[in-house]
């Protein structure tokens, strides 16, 4: 279960808009509002995410328990 309340924190913390971080990760922007509503993502994208976003504990977000 992602933490999407975390992921937008540091999205805003780091600059990145939704839709900059979608093109950053390759993706259209209304695919990354659903990926975010629905809390999945590929792990390719967590990767780049992790790496933009300088995320110390990618468990605490990407991979949390409910």
């Amino acid at each position: 279960m992602i933490r999407t309340d975390k992921l937008l924190g540091l999205l805003a913390e780091h600059g990145y808009s939704q839709a900059k971080m979608a093109k950053a990760i390759g993706i259209t922007p209304k695919t990354f509002y659903l990926k975010v509503a629905k809390g999945v993502f590929g792990s390719d994208e967590i990767g780049v995410m992790i790496r933009l976003l300088d995320i110390a504990d990618p468990c605490d977000i990407f991979f949390a328990k409910g």
